[in-house]
């Protein structure tokens, strides 16, 4: 019966779009990560200066507003996967499991 049912689900079309999709998704939402990491990196190595220009009269220079962008952007970009893993490619694997078992 469960072989049936993998069987099933391996013939679906909504699941081989499923998984590119969600494949291709997980690709770039990885490629703007490491963008935005390693430019700060590269920053860091090549110009240093522009790090450590201070911000007003106080001690916080450039780099540390941007560094803390960089952790945000790593919370909002896993944010936005999980919701869309939560609610789109969730509700596509019930609907591909439901078809499965009829």
């Amino acid at each position: 019966m469960q072989g049936d049912i993998l069987d099933k689900i391996k013939a679906n079309p909504k699941y081989h779009q499923l998984v590119s999709t969600r494949s291709s998704y997980g690709w770039v939402m990885t490629v703007l990560m490491l963008i935005v990491y390693y430019g700060y990196i590269l920053i860091i190595a090549f110009d240093p200066k522009f790090l450590a220009k201070p911000m007003g009269a106080g001690v916080t220079t450039v780099g540390i507003p941007i560094g803390v962008a960089v952790i945000v952007f790593t919370i909002v970009i896993t944010g936005i996967y999980v919701r869309r893993a939560n609610t789109e490619f969730d509700a596509a694997k019930e609907e591909i499991i439901r078809e499965a078992s009829k």
